[in-house]
């Protein structure tokens, strides 16, 4: 089976079009490929009809002939626009657990269970190399280069034996957070804000592509690596996770029914800014790159 990469490119009235990578330069759109399929409308509709979509689309990728245009022609876009929703997982790598804990602790897998929150996907989510737009309300805008799981096939109550089955692709997001929002001096009862340091217009650059979890055979060998201007910040193989994937999905299977089109990121590795003492400003950039997914580079201008 031919490999492919699904993703979103702009088209001529700045909509999104679905479509494929087919090698490392053909793109090759759905609408006009696959004229009268249904599911070809829109990456969201294509997860939609994965158990179908995926081998067809792997046709397409290696079939002759197949109108096509270059990579380097074509704007990428974030390649889900609308996911149905985004689970965010806090403090699942060791080490960065402890660089953001006061004591430096890490997390007991043996008592503990995995920690998310929600991110709103059509707010926040932009794509591979658009703007990260700095709110006027933050002054401590910080990265998190995150390994993304693209759910293709409902879930609900699966136990991790049967997890992996419900995964449709990966994909590269950065969780940017806005640090000093993260506490609520007026709500002294509650501890982390969420809402209000997780959710922001552009806080979720996403892409460049989703790659079929089929054409990764080990996940945990991928290393995810952010970089700020010239300066490499965060580093580290997948498989260092605290909970991974399938733990994660059995997780929030026992409570919701994952859909199609769902992200889980599944969080950061140590390497943040907050730390340090470092934030992001205008005239940065971000660049957060997976192995065997793909990168995302984002501008960072100042926002509104």
């Amino acid at each position: 089976m031919a490999e492919f990469r699904l993703l979103n490119h702009r088209g001529a009235g700045g909509e999104p079009r679905a479509a494929i990578l087919a090698g490392e330069d053909r793109v090759i759109d759905l609408a006009e490929a696959l004229p009268g399929i249904p599911w070809a409308g829109s990456t969201l509709s294509v997860l939609g009809a994965w158990d179908t979509a995926e081998p067809r689309l792997s046709e397409l990728a290696g079939a002759a002939g197949v109108a096509s245009r270059p990579l380097s022609s074509v704007e990428l876009m974030a390649p889900l626009l609308y996911p149905p929703a985004i689970y965010c997982t806090g403090a699942n790598y060791q080490a960065h657990a402890g660089e953001m804990s006061a004591e430096g602790a890490g997390v007991d897998k043996a008592t503990t269970e995995p920690y998310l929150f929600l991110k709103s996907g059509p707010h926040c989510v932009v794509g591979p190399t658009d703007e990260i737009r700095l709110p006027a309300i933050s002054k401590k805008v910080d990265w998190e280069g995150e390994f993304a799981v693209v759910i293709g096939r409902r879930a609900r109550n699966v136990s991790v034996a049967d997890a992996m089955k419900h995964v449709a692709g990966y994909t590269v997001m950065n969780d940017v957070s806005l640090r000093d929002l993260s506490r609520r001096p007026d709500w002294p009862r509650w501890n982390i804000d969420w809402f209000g340091h997780k959710n922001f217009e552009t806080g979720a650059p996403m892409g460049p592509w989703i790659v079929p979890a089929s054409q990764v055979p080990d996940p945990y060998a991928c290393r995810l690596e952010t970089w700020v201007n010239q300066e490499r910040m965060q580093d580290t193989l997948v498989a260092d996770l605290i909970f991974n994937v399938a733990e994660l999905i059995e997780y929030l299977s026992r409570r919701m029914t994952l859909l199609p089109g769902d992200v889980i990121a599944t969080g950061t590795p140590s390497g943040v800014g907050r730390p340090r003492g470092i934030f992001l400003k205008p005239g940065d950039r971000v660049r957060v790159t997976i192995s065997g997914i793909g990168t995302i580079d984002n501008p960072v201008v100042q926002g509104e």
